[in-house]
């Protein structure tokens, strides 16, 4: 069991996170510690509440709306969506899983992976090493763990990167970009996904959080993202039409009906009279497959 008072990593401080961790990565680390300590809970991480510790961080998204309160139960509730995802996609035979702008993700150590699982971790090197500072030599459940220090946002880098610590091309893959997307340019997106599509053999899979960008101007929304833009989190990219936008790219593509969920029920049900219908509806989590060669 991972301790959950570390030394604060030289680099961390008080007003804000250490150099390279942005903050969305530590409020959801702040979710799963929180999280950890519920009689039944659906993510158990118990290097979290270290994440945080190391960090020297607290607090939340800036604001005070409906959207920074439910925050914290909608982390848990995507980490728990992606998690059944991959689990499902490495019993399928995905035995390789690459989470990609990997955060604070410890996915690698948290869950039930099938035997022969090996996991990657791009990430930007200075977010892995403080990563390992709070991980301490912590004993993976997969079977193999590989970090991949490269910039997502330079694709020809993390590619090669990805490619020469182990990565093969030949075998089905589970991808993951559970929240980086939608800080990135349009543009951006679209080389990721590129190198993503390329580097996939059939059989591959992907999951994503996307922004409905038909609620970015609504009531519930709209005050996140002025708040967010306070400190330089912008939401970027956005879709319409996630399942059009991913075929195009060379994906079959679904979009989970989060009510159908029972964990999706017991969290966010009571949020529904505070912020209507938009609870539902402002992001997409979305999965997919690789489209069969014509």
């Amino acid at each position: 069991m991972p301790e959950t008072a570390r030394p604060q990593s030289p680099s961390a401080s008080a007003a804000g996170p250490p150099d390279g961790i942005s903050r969305a990565a530590l409020w959801t680390a702040a979710a799963h510690a929180a999280e950890y300590l519920r009689a039944a809970p659906h993510v158990r991480d118990p290097w979290a509440a270290g994440f945080l510790h190391a960090a020297g961080f607290e607090g939340g998204p800036p604001g005070d709306g409906p959207m920074q309160r439910l925050l914290p139960d909608w982390q848990v509730v995507r980490s728990r969506f992606f998690d059944d995802h991959l689990l499902a996609a490495a019993r399928s035979g995905c035995r390789q899983v690459v989470l990609l702008g990997a955060g604070l993700d410890t996915r690698a150590f948290r869950l039930d992976w099938p035997t022969g699982v090996h996991t990657f971790e791009v990430e930007d090197p200075a977010v892995l090493a403080f990563k390992e500072h709070v991980l301490d030599r912590g004993r993976p459940s997969c079977g193999r763990r590989t970090v991949v220090g490269a910039d997502t946002t330079d694709t020809a880098a993390w590619g090669a990167a990805l490619v020469a610590a182990g990565f093969d091309t030949g075998r089905p893959t589970a991808w993951l970009c559970e929240a980086p997307l939608y800080f990135l340019q349009p543009a951006e997106v679209e080389s990721l996904v590129a190198a993503m599509t390329g580097l996939s053999a059939p059989g591959s899979t992907f999951g994503a959080e996307c922004v409905n960008s038909a609620t970015m101007s609504s009531p519930f929304v709209a005050p996140f993202m002025e708040a967010l833009s306070t400190i330089g989190l912008s939401w970027n990219w956005r879709l319409a039409e996630p399942e059009r936008w991913w075929a195009e790219h060379g994906w079959d593509a679904g979009v989970a009906d989060l009510f159908t969920l029972p964990y999706v029920i017991e969290r966010l049900s009571p949020y529904l009279p505070l912020v209507g219908a938009a609870a539902a509806n402002c992001v997409f989590l979305t999965t997919g497959t690789l489209r069969a060669a014509s």
